[in-house]
């Protein structure tokens, strides 16, 4: 596959990735992310917000300290989904609107993902730099590759 080619596909993912995410009704955040696999077929996508048959109503959504515990990242969505209707993810790329949290890499890294790629545009809150800082190092460390586009 020509470099110039790859570069679409990625961009298109991104872009699909981005759509994905309004569909969040996070009200400060929404992530989007679609997981390819090597023939750039589509296995999974997903979108941060709370498990089916729970009740996202403002009260929750507008509240961190009752969000937070009941909440799925949108990279958990897409490898929860994918695991629901047996789809492997093995081998596969994921593409997000913004960098996964250590939580997600756990995720991500023990779904057999094998590349990770993110928006270069997001700009990070200074409360998630910590944490996006040990997932890269987990990324790293097993061996999946990581591109900011």
């Amino acid at each position: 596959m020509g470099e110039g080619l790859s570069h679409k596909w990625d961009h298109r993912f991104i872009e699909l990735a981005d759509h994905i995410a309004q569909w969040s009704k996070d009200p400060s955040t929404k992530v989007g992310c679609v997981i390819v696999g090597e023939d750039r077929e589509i296995r999974s996508t997903g979108f941060n917000g709370f498990p089916r048959g729970i009740d996202d109503d403002e009260e929750r959504l507008n509240n961190r300290d009752l969000k937070y515990p009941l909440i799925c990242h949108a990279e958990e969505n897409a490898i929860m989904h994918a695991a629901r209707i047996g789809v492997s993810l093995k081998g596969s790329s994921a593409y997000v609107t913004w960098p996964p949290c250590s939580r997600c890499a756990r995720s991500l890294i023990q779904a057999g993902i094998n590349e990770v790629i993110y928006s270069a545009k997001i700009e990070i809150p200074e409360r998630w730099t910590d944490d996006f800082n040990i997932a890269s190092d987990m990324f790293k460390e097993s061996g999946v590759v990581v591109r900011k586009i």
